[in-house]
């Protein structure tokens, strides 16, 4: 694993202004220009076959975090599920998080939740913990023959381990719009994303018309917390996934990505 650290820059409220708004442009011309098809059919009716499942909790106890931000980020969730649960995935399809869930806005009646920002601190801010949704999201379609093609994580590991199930690393950052998660249907296999809450969880599921000839282990190699340069610890690691066909033998042992982030708290913490 080799990686080359990258002293952080500090631009000016202009220079954030004038990249987040040129990105975002970007995205939308990305969006009509493609040949990408993307899914938009929601159907209530749920496929027969469950390929996987997750969930994860509704509330944490963070340092320095307000419940009320919890709260939050429940109801702007209640928002977003609305837009993508159900959403069928045809095969050459293409699902789109914010190309289904569109902009929060306080009018829409999103509210502020927790905001990470650039520098590795966060903030209220509309539509906040909607991270939790595409985290979820991304960690189900590495369980599936489902394949990633657009995903971004933080440049930041913000909180420590509480409970940790999956590895670091394993989850997709969201920001509108240009900091999306795009996954294609390249199997033959129509799928479908089933989501809900209950008062402690957000679960998800991936189902589809046939059931799946394959199944998946996501782990992870190398983890590290390394001192970097600038006064900072650095978070290392690389994220596989086995693959596994019906009589449980192994076929495949594919890399997935490999993740670096600045530590916002003391390495190593119990």
């Amino acid at each position: 694993m080799s990686y080359v650290e990258k002293k952080p820059i500090t631009r000016s409220k202009l220079r954030l202004f004038l990249g987040e708004n040129y990105y975002k442009t970007k995205k939308y011309f990305y969006w009509f220009f493609s040949n990408n098809t993307y899914s938009k059919n929601i159907n209530n009716n749920t496929l027969n076959h469950l390929i996987f499942t997750h969930k994860t909790p509704l509330y944490r106890k963070l340092k320095d975090v307000d419940m009320y931000l919890q709260e939050n980020k429940v109801q702007n969730l209640k928002l977003a599920l609305k837009k993508i649960n159900g959403i069928i995935i045809s095969p050459g399809e293409y699902f789109s998080y914010w190309k289904l869930i569109g902009k929060p806005s306080y009018k829409k009646g999103y509210k502020d939740g927790v905001i990470l920002c650039p520098d590795g601190s966060f903030k209220p801010g509309v539509g906040g913990g909607l991270c939790q949704l595409s985290n979820l999201i991304y960690w189900m379609t590495l369980h599936t023959p489902l394949t990633v093609t657009e995903r971004y994580r933080h440049s930041h590991d913000v909180f420590p381990d509480v409970k940790r199930t999956q590895p670091f690393g394993s989850g997709a950052t969201c920001y509108y719009n240009y900091l999306d998660l795009e996954i294609k249907n390249t199997t033959k296999t129509t799928y479908q994303l089933i989501l809900y809450l209950t008062d402690s969880h957000l679960i998800g599921e991936w189902r589809a018309v046939e059931p799946c000839n394959y199944t998946y282990e996501v782990y992870e190699k190398e983890h590290s917390m390394t001192p970097g340069f600038f006064g900072r610890y650095i978070r290392n690691n690389i994220i596989y996934r086995k693959v596994f066909n019906l009589n449980k033998e192994l076929i495949n042992d594919e890399f997935i990505c490999e993740n670096h982030a600045f530590m916002m708290y003391q390495p190593y913490l119990n």
